[in-house]
């Protein structure tokens, strides 16, 4: 089979990590070509898939991305994630749709385009020492930062330039980031396969290893997988690849996000990852052996 694995034009190759998930695959006798989402008169029909992977800059150009998602789809071949998950993900607010589900995620308070808002009210009415700040469409802490303590008017005036763009969320900075790390639980088919916990620098709440943070492989607890794999089930349709990245809170996870587009997938904290993820390809496409293919 010949797969295209999705990437992006600023670096058009497949990062060292995606290469494993790669070679699994070459090793079994497929194809696979690493071609930017954005490339321009790519014969997307010609491939047994596409898998979308490091396209690092989709929320730099959201309506470019999904008109590429929707044109992908047009042409017939299996997109994973599938397009109606990455239209889906791609904001934020499927964190609504999650806790309407009665999965646990962040409190989380949703400022509408263009509203008036008062930074200092809102926190204090709320009782958040500590917050967070972000895009409704964000990518890799992408105009995210933390406010502690009473916001300083660049703070507001930050926040009313995110706003002049486009919906913007606030949350509670929680403080089992710092003291206990972030779990990032990475699922293959809707499988469990292994997972990562990452803290942030000193001084710093973002865990993003290129912002100073580590990730290092670790055991959740069966409870933990459970939950997370309970927040994967909520979505409407399969996914290939899953990363859940949440918080634990007195053996709850709590949800910070759901990564169905483009996560780091830490295929190396696990010699037997690219394996699991080929075979959950194969198998969505109906190459596994007794599977059914899930795009018939």
């Amino acid at each position: 089979m010949r797969f295209a694995f999705a990437t992006w034009s600023k670096r058009p190759e497949l990062t060292a990590d995606d290469g494993r998930a790669a070679e699994a695959l070459r090793r079994l006798g497929h194809l696979v070509e690493p071609i930017p989402w954005d490339a321009g008169q790519i014969a997307w029909a010609a491939f047994d898939a596409v898998v979308v992977r490091s396209v690092w800059d989709y929320h730099l150009r959201p309506a470019e991305f999904l008109r590429w998602v929707e044109a992908v789809d047009r042409a017939g071949t299996p997109l994973l994630n599938p397009a109606v998950v990455l239209r889906w993900n791609h904001h934020k607010s499927y964190l609504r749709d999650l806790a309407a589900r009665g999965v646990e995620t962040v409190p989380t308070l949703w400022l509408a385009r263009g509203a008036e808002t008062d930074l200092l009210r809102l926190l204090t009415e709320r009782g958040w020492p500590e917050a967070v700040v972000k895009p409704a469409v964000s990518a890799s802490a992408y105009e995210t930062w933390g406010i502690s303590g009473a916001p300083a008017l660049a703070d507001q005036r930050r926040l009313e330039a995110l706003l002049d763009a486009g919906e913007v969320l606030v949350q509670p900075l929680l403080p089992e980031v710092r003291s206990r790390g972030e779990w990032s639980l990475v699922f293959f088919g809707g499988a469990f396969s292994h997972a990562m916990l990452k803290s942030p620098r000193a001084g710093d709440f973002r865990v993003q290893e290129e912002l100073g943070g580590r990730a290092e492989p670790a055991d959740p607890s069966p409870r933990l997988v459970e939950q997370a794999a309970r927040a994967l089930a909520a979505v409407a349709a399969p996914c290939l690849y899953a990363r859940v990245d949440g918080v634990e809170r007195a053996g709850q996870l709590l949800l910070m996000e759901l990564e169905l587009i483009e996560p780091v997938l830490y295929f190396g904290a696990d010699p037997a990852a690219p394996d699991r993820f080929t075979a959950a390809l194969l198998a969505l496409l109906g190459e596994g052996r007794g599977s059914h293919s899930r795009f018939e």
